[in-house]
């Protein structure tokens, strides 16, 4: 059975129990705490957890997710893989454990011509929490389960919580029997890679309190409503119903693995370590297919480190394996085509996606390049000091700063007889995760803003009544606010606070936009608004500082945006739309818009393409949005389902998440159709106009423009243009002859500096051969010591090159920048005359090179005339 019919098994048989099919959300997910979609309940964690209500009593879906905190697992065993599908069936407050038991066995074990999936029961195991007599019960009595395959465990495996306060339960696990060939009888407690786990029901009946671990807190009570939440593994289901070994080797997968063995000539399974890394392979370039499928692009934090570290371990797996040329042209598009079936938009947005994949390739193969010099220069500084042990700093600069992976400066290494320095590199390594877990941590607090405390007005008062799209002002009441340590009643002058209104004019930043400006005034107060944020679904919170008076809950207040802001606002996300449109015009469908951010009078849009547009290029960018704006394009709005804009055509956004209505916005009608929630001009040359100020790299196979927009864009042109007046005037030449009159100064310039290197060189040479001519006889080798102001390595060579052939010499030259100065030996090629050891002797072990030219610092600038006296003296 192929994994895409697994799938749509799934939630057929679901769907046709009374659940809600949800399409699975983005990977990229809004939850602060997390970079991505980890598991099937994410996009449902506000309904279970209560901070918003479900719009459905029961739903089904087969979630796209990526994990990769145990990446260095992946390929090794059966059971890891970093991008994975959950199928899920939930209940919210309807059905629990006798219903979900029963859905479970039902799908497993019915025939498939029945709709299910043909599972021998007989092979079948559950295990349940030791204190869920009710589970072991439904278990035997529902599916017939005997004792002796129910398995009861402890918190450790068999409860569920996420890591805080609120909704855990115990839960309940299925097995299946995989046979004797593949581990001990016994059940899963024994052996779970014979006994593969399939499914997990969890049963959210209880509340626990504060406490770390698995079982360090208490449980505070049952839950009002109690929740179903089950996750099937849809690869592991693949496994069993495919009959293959593991995750890897399953129709989505086994492909790509088959091509990169077909380009590396390695026959898989016959060998472990080259099994293993095809399978890192198969897994990361599927990773990677679906992380740009949802918009993320290779970067240098967060999301973006994720996907980029994703892709330089499939390519360096590859090269491991002995395949030198670009691998992703080969491997991706098979991916592609085994993944189509499920998710046809790999297939349909494959040109920008390959384009950014393969950008990224070739960077790391330049980085590659960059790095093995930087370890042959290091290997050979170890070489030189007589040592074989790389130090663990130059293998993580290495891993930090080129993303060079350590596993291939080992090898590098080895192969030049060196070792390499792990336990220095792993501490470097334990540092810096251990900063990477403290940002998590952070994330996972939710920052300075304590969500936990504003539940409660949430729950106290409903949603905001948020009016962004039709007012500007609006009577209101604070519910709440928040200080630095918690709520207080109320703020005073020069005192910044979180305010919640029961209702609000001012636009929450998302979606690129920023947010509104304004000011809240009272009877007794005058308060400037800085920022305003969603922490909460339907709840709009406002950081506020009080200008005078006091601010109490309970106040009555009016909420005013300032108009300009909002007008600027409503300008540059307008332009946004309009440049996005241009842009895709111009350069077509792939420049698809990858992020953006916009404020009054700027905006900045990020898109996916190979290389730097060019002035042409930008010019018809920009003159095609601009002509959008001369032709005043109508702006229209819209609501509908998101099936419904989609079948309209309507661009959906990466890194947003939609809801079951969406909110259409159409400049020009098709021209620029997109689903957004931000605030818009009414017709397009509101906009004013679009002027491009910059464009420049954000990472490898990506590009960003930046635009001044409205007044600010008038001001800029502005700018430009008495700019090219006053050069003009300057450079005594009409405005259209300033390239050529430019043109002709620089390569007058040019051709100076050409004179005057030429000059220079001329002048050192004749110095060079001035110090060669009165070289000191030392016992029968020629000596030169000087000084340079700039180049000491060039004169030192350059004197050595004059001295008299076949005669042995020795020259020293030194240089001082600030208070340290730099000593460089050049020698003639000799017996018994190193460069490095004279050297080394000379400034007390410091320094390196050749035996013809080494050089070593730290000299304190004062002393630099001494030291280069103490050279004859070192000649052998």
């Amino acid at each position: 059975m192929r994994t895409a019919d697994i799938r749509s098994r799934f939630l057929d048989f679901f769907a046709a129990r009374g659940h809600t099919v949800v399409p699975s959300a983005p990977l990229p997910t809004p939850d602060p705490t997390l970079l991505f979609v980890n598991a099937g309940m994410v996009p449902f964690k506000p309904y279970l957890t209560g901070e918003a209500s479900p719009p459905w009593p029961r739903a089904t879906s087969v979630q796209k997710c990526v994990r990769t905190l145990d990446i260095e697992e992946v390929g090794r065993t059966t059971r890891h893989g970093s991008f994975f599908q959950m199928n899920g069936n939930f209940s919210f407050g309807d059905y629990f454990k006798e219903e979900a038991i029963a859905f479970a066995w039902e799908l497993s074990v019915s025939a498939v011509e029945d709709g299910g999936y043909g599972l021998d029961p007989g092979r079948i195991w559950a295990t349940v929490h030791h204190s869920d007599d009710e589970a072991a019960s439904l278990w035997r009595r529902v599916a017939g389960l005997p004792e002796e395959r129910i398995v009861r465990r402890g918190d450790e495996d068999n409860f569920w919580s996420m890591g805080v306060p609120g909704p855990c339960g115990p839960c309940s696990e299925l097995y299946y029997d995989r046979g004797p060939a593949l581990g001990r009888a016994g059940g899963p407690a024994v052996d779970e890679d014979r006994y593969m786990e399939f499914w997990n029901l969890v049963f959210m009946q209880y509340e626990r309190g504060e406490g770390a671990g698995k079982s360090g807190y208490p449980i505070l009570g049952e839950l009002p409503r109690r929740n179903i939440d089950t996750g099937m593994g849809l690869e592991r289901m693949a496994t069993l119903l495919q009959g293959v070994d593991n995750l890897y080797e399953i129709d989505e997968t086994r492909p790509v693995l088959d091509r990169a063995a077909e380009l590396t000539g390695v026959r898989y399974g016959t060998d472990h370590v080259a099994d293993v890394r095809l399978r890192v392979v198969a897994d990361h370039v599927r990773t990677a297919l679906m992380l740009l499928a949802d918009g993320t692009a290779p970067g240098n934090e967060g999301r973006g480190y994720v996907l980029r570290r994703v892709l330089r371990r499939a390519v360096r797996s590859v090269r491991l394996l002995g395949y030198q040329d670009p691998a992703l042209p080969e491997l991706l598009p098979a991916a592609r085509d085994c993944m189509k079936h499920s998710y046809p938009e790999v297939a349909e947005e494959f040109d920008r996606i390959s384009q950014q994949a393969y950008a990224e390739e070739d960077a790391f193969r330049s980085t590659l390049r960059q790095g093995t010099t930087v370890l042959d220069t290091a290997v050979a500084e170890v070489k030189a000091r007589g040592g074989h042990l790389l130090p663990g700093r130059q293998a993580f600069l290495l891993h930090d700063t080129y993303g060079f992976p350590i596993d291939l400066t080992l090898e590098m290494a080895e192969e030049q007889g060196v070792e390499v320095d792990r336990e220095g590199f792993t501490a470097l390594m334990t540092e810096q995760r251990e900063r990477a877990r403290a940002d998590a941590r952070a994330r996972k607090s939710g920052g300075a803003l304590d969500t936990s405390v504003l539940r409660p007005v949430l729950d106290a008062h409903g949603p905001t009544d948020w009016r962004a799209y039709d007012a500007l002002e609006t009577e209101s009441r604070v519910l709440a606010l928040l200080g630095p340590a918690g709520p207080v009643p109320s703020v005073r002058t020069g005192e910044i606070a979180t305010a919640v209104l029961d209702r609000t004019p001012f636009y929450a930043e998302s979606g690129g936009q920023d947010s509104d400006a304004g000011a809240l005034t009272g009877a007794s107060v005058e308060a400037e608004v800085l920022d305003v944020q969603r922490p909460l679904p339907g709840l709009v919170v406002h950081q506020v500082r009080v200008m005078a008076g006091e601010l109490a809950v309970g106040d009555a207040v009016r909420a005013a945006v300032d108009p300009e802001w909002r007008l600027g606002a409503r300008q540059a996300h307008s332009g946004t739309h309009v440049l996005h449109a241009a842009l895709r015009q111009v350069l077509g469908p792939t420049a698809l818009q990858a992020g953006s951010y916009n404020r009054p009078g700027y905006l900045r849009l990020d898109f996916p393409w190979r290389g730097a547009l060019g002035p042409a290029a930008r010019g018809e960018v920009e003159e095609a949005a601009n002509r959008a704006l001369r032709r005043d394009l109508p702006v229209d709005v819209r609501w509908m389902s998101l099936p419904e804009a989609k079948e309209l055509g309507a661009l959906a956004l990466f890194g947003e998440t939609y809801g079951e209505r969406v909110r259409v916005v159409e400049i020009g009608g098709a021209w620029s159709r997109e689903l957004c929630g931000g605030t818009h001009v009414a017709h397009a040359a509101q906009v004013g106009v679009v002027a491009l100020t910059a464009e420049s790299s954000v990472g490898a196979g990506m590009r960003r423009l930046e635009a001044a927009t409205g007044f600010e864009g008038f001001g800029y042109l502005a700018r430009e243009r008495d700019l090219v007046s006053r050069l003009a005037e300057q450079l005594q030449a009409p405005r259209a002859g300033l390239p050529e009159r430019v043109a002709v100064l620089l390569e007058r310039l040019k051709a100076a500096d050409r004179r005057a290197e030429e000059l220079r060189r001329r002048t050192a040479l004749a110095h060079a051969a001035e110090l060669a001519a009165a070289a000191a006889d030392v016992q029968g080798t020629l000596v030169v010591t000087a000084t340079a102001d700039e180049d000491p390595r060039a004169l030192a060579l350059a004197v050595r090159d004059r001295l008299p052939a076949g005669r042995r010499g020795v020259v020293a030259v030194g240089s001082a920048t600030g208070d340290r100065a730099t000593v460089v030996i050049a020698a003639t090629p000799a017996a018994g005359l190193s460069a490095a050891g004279l050297v080394k002797a000379l400034l007390g072990g410091r320094g390196g090179g050749t035996a013809e030219v080494a050089q070593g610092g730290g000299v304190p600038a004062a002393e630099l005339s001494a030291v280069l006296g103490r050279v004859a003296g070192l000649v052998p």
